[in-house]
């Protein structure tokens, strides 16, 4: 009778905290506004690592690092919470997770992806286990999105009434693993994309851009 209770408890707290991931939001904190994003579930390893890092604290106080306008901005790297000015960062000390690499997400503005090292290092192209990148892109046409596809690869139209209406980055289209999407908040990717970068080191802005993550219940 007890081991029975037991278990029954056992499995409640454990159905509880897999149903608690379920449609996941997280808003990332700046000093120039809010963003709040969703997790998908069908990228599970890389949602779970990422409520982890959170409820971990790992994010705080951690930058943008890397702000390239009309492609992305890139952050998460723990060594960037009160990094020197002159110092460069991006250098991944977090681990890898395997790639979720999925057809049905795509690099549109606002697509939350992992960071990776180049294919030539990392030919299964696994994910950091920390650092990510959200996408900020521009508009294109349907001329640009032809010229982009190849025989294996043609853009749903789904997608590509995103990049024409929203923008996107598509060249990174099955590359990377996209494993969530800010919902609310497009407009602060728009503002840090804009900040002056490379006075002490390429692609860095001036003016750190500090984040704080948290878990929306």
């Amino acid at each position: 009778m007890y081991t029975k209770l037991l278990f029954t408890i056992v499995f409640f707290l454990i159905g509880t905290s897999i149903f608690s991931q379920k449609n996941q939001k997280v808003k990332i904190s700046t000093e120039y506004g809010d963003m709040i994003a969703i997790l998908y579930d069908d990228t599970p390893n890389h949602r779970d690592n990422f409520i982890k890092n959170v409820k971990e604290g790992l994010y705080n106080e951690t930058l943008f690092h890397r702000v390239i306008p009309s492609f992305m901005i890139q952050g998460g790297d723990p060594a960037s919470v009160n990094a020197a000015v002159d110092k460069a960062l991006g250098s991944d000390r977090c681990g890898q997770i395997n790639a979720e690499i999925r057809r049905q997400h795509f690099h549109k503005k606002g697509a939350i992806s992992a960071a990776r090292l180049p294919d030539g290092s990392n030919p299964n192209r696994m994910s950091s286990a920390c650092q990510f990148f959200i996408v900020d892109g521009y508009k294109f046409s349907d001329k640009m999105l032809d010229g982009m596809e190849t025989e294996n690869y043609k853009f749903p139209e789904k997608n590509r009434a995103f990049y024409k209406a929203l923008g996107g980055y598509p060249t990174l289209d099955m590359q990377y693993t996209v494993f969530g999407e800010v919902i609310d908040g497009l407009e602060v990717i728009d503002i840090i994309a804009a900040i002056r970068t490379g006075k002490n080191v390429k692609d860095r802005p001036n003016a750190d851009v500090k984040m704080t993550i948290s878990l929306i219940d």
